[in-house]
């Protein structure tokens, strides 16, 4: 307090409390940011796989068990593995299938009793990279996936861009771009579609083609590993051809988004050979005579989800959060 009885400005910022929830198909985290953006609460629950009403629950006890913790309460923000249809409110595109056709945002919003605000994962990885991650100070942000799956988000001076129809930043389906001959026909995708960025460039289609190639059965974090080693000729020829297929999809981005940093995440993230190849391949493929994107590992790691589904509340805060 200051002469006056009112709390001075340092304490005001510390009463700001921002909860984010990350919710994936096996594990579901939770973190509490303060008024400094430092996680002062993080815990991790199993998902209720392929049970609706369960999963809601869990998301409603973890920000309450918090807030009862640190004795406030708090902006919500959540981070799911699929988008909120604004024509009809309900989950769409969800990997975790349980939720697609749910009003998850309506429901939950009930079991708390206030606005909550739901992005797609990869865009809380764009707002949490852009806020305080790699990308922080970068107007235009585009944040990559690249794992089991392939996805995108892009944040615009910290806000997340989901676009009119809620799709921006869908690059893991369209396809890849300049294919060659060994290309032309695609690759069948979960989605339905045939020779999508997922299908050539995430780590199963990185272990498929190597399968394909050499009938060696080896996942793609073994045959970076060995590629990386020197003791596997084929390995390396397979690495190469996803870092030739990776940098056609970002090339594409640049070309259409011109972005002021790009931030990999996932676990196909952590290859550092990434860093060193992708810029003189991606050349090539621009339509300019410069290229001075960054492109950059994720600063926060596995924690970026979440802590971007805390920043989504980073444009305000409500006060009547704070009591």
């Amino acid at each position: 307090m200051n002469s006056t009885g009112q709390p001075d400005a340092a304490s005001s910022t510390d009463l700001r409390l921002r909860i984010g929830l990350d919710l994936g198909g096996t594990k579901t985290e939770i973190a509490c940011l303060d008024g400094h953006g430092e996680i002062i609460l993080r815990t991790r629950a199993g998902t209720p796989r392929n049970d609706y009403p369960g999963t809601v629950a869990l998301l409603a006890a973890m920000v309450t068990q918090a807030e009862n913790h640190l004795g406030r309460r708090g902006t919500v923000g959540v981070g799911i593995p699929g988008t909120i249809s604004n024509r009809s409110g309900l989950v769409r595109n969800a990997n975790s299938t349980w939720l697609n056709g749910r009003p998850l945002k309506h429901d939950l919003q009930a079991a708390l009793g206030r606005e909550i605000r739901i992005q797609n994962d990869a865009n809380c990885l764009a707002v949490s990279e852009a806020t305080d991650g790699a990308a922080a100070g970068c107007g235009v942000v585009f944040a990559a996936i690249v794992g089991t799956g392939v996805g995108a988000g892009i944040a615009i001076n910290g806000v997340a861009h989901s676009g009119i129809n809620g799709i921006a930043g869908e690059w893991g389906h369209v396809p890849l771009p300049s294919p060659d001959a060994s290309e032309q026909s695609g690759r069948p995708c979960w989605c339905g579609r045939s020779g999508c960025v997922e299908a050539w460039v995430s780590g199963p289609a990185l272990a498929a083609d190597h399968l394909h190639i050499t009938a060696m059965h080896l996942d793609a974090r073994t045959i970076a590993a060995r590629a990386r080693q020197g003791d596997c000729p084929d390995c390396a020829a397979s690495l190469q051809r996803w870092h030739s297929r990776l940098a056609r999809s970002l090339a594409m981005v640049i070309n259409t988004l011109d972005p002021d940093a790009i931030v990999l995440g996932g676990g196909l993230s952590n290859i550092a050979s990434i860093y060193t190849e992708l810029p003189e391949l991606i050349r090539p493929h621009l339509f300019s005579d410069e290229f001075n994107t960054p492109i950059v590992p994720s600063r926060h790691g596995d924690s970026s989800g979440v802590r971007g589904a805390a920043w989504l509340w980073s444009d305000s805060v409500d006060p009547h959060m704070q009591t």
